[in-house]
């Protein structure tokens, strides 16, 4: 524990780089990093971990608010809650062909979820990452360098990837549910420019499909890793006490604007969820 009381900015770029660093089984030892860019062997533990807690928390609040509905006097979690229901449940009726018992709880679920898991970004830097260095140093006789803990499990291309890959899923079922699989076949040859030129809507078609999940993952991990990458810089300003007003304003205004970035990211996502699902949902002519 003797280093981790130096400075941060004796080194910024090991600091940013132990950040950036997952704690992962299967990884390089010396370099925390997976041997290759897709490697299925490398399990990245504090992603998991912090994704199903979140989803457990939502999952018990949810449950919490349902055993205690009331109409005469709803609580605060209860008006919170019905806000966004209604606001999702509006969004759908305005996009979607049909009804559907599975698109507005879905929707809900991923805006809440995802929400939840870009707020993570709002906890101190330094905060969870020292609580882990602290237990692994303490309990378990480890390095504090070779310990290492992201909390915001949307600023990891592999979460934002699958759960895009899971609605891209969705697309499918609900393409082949409505069209039929030869319907859904002949879109391909047959969509945007017709029969004629099928090789073209061939190409055309799939580049456009493969679009929908590529968007969805990228958009949102490219905002949180940002985000997570600015509040890392603003936390190297801490190398002296006379820039400590600064750093704790540029903090607090970042922190303010990321409110809103978090909440439109999640607003983005469920919303073109909508958007994807309406499109495959829509009959063929």
């Amino acid at each position: 524990m003797a280093e981790s009381s130096e400075p941060i900015s004796a080194n910024p770029v090991e600091y940013i780089q132990h950040h950036l660093t997952n704690w992962c089984l299967g990884c390089n030892p010396k370099t925390d990093e997976p041997a290759s860019l897709i490697d299925f062997s490398v399990i990245f533990v504090d992603t998991i971990l912090f994704s199903v807690l979140i989803a457990g928390l939502l999952m018990w609040v949810a449950y919490k608010v349902g055993k205690n509905l009331s109409l005469e006097k709803p609580g605060g979690i209860q008006n919170f809650l019905e806000a966004i229901l209604e606001f999702t449940d509006r969004q759908i009726k305005d996009i979607f062909p049909r009804r559907s018992r599975i698109v507005g709880p879905l929707a809900f679920t991923i805006f809440l979820w995802v929400f939840l898991l870009n707020f993570m970004d709002l906890i101190p830097v330094d905060l969870l990452p020292w609580l882990a260095r602290w237990i692994g140093s303490t309990f378990f006789g480890a390095d504090p360098h070779d310990v290492y803990l992201r909390v915001v499990p949307t600023a990891n291309l592999d979460t934002t990837f699958a759960m895009a890959l899971s609605v891209f899923a969705l697309i499918i079922f609900y393409n082949i549910k409505i069209k039929g699989g030869w319907g859904y076949a002949k879109m391909f040859l047959t969509h945007p420019f017709g029969i004629y030129l099928a090789p073209v809507n061939v190409v055309m078609t799939t580049v456009e499909e493969i679009a929908k999940p590529l968007s969805l993952g990228l958009r949102l991990f490219g905002n949180l890793f940002a985000g997570e990458l600015l509040f890392v810089l603003i936390a190297l300003l801490s190398f002296a006490w006379v820039v400590l007003p600064l750093q704790v304003f540029l903090g607090v205004a970042w922190a303010i604007y990321h409110i809103l970035i978090i909440t439109v990211q999640a607003f983005i996502f469920g919303l073109l969820t909508i958007v994807y699902l309406g499109l495959a949902s829509e009959e063929q002519h």
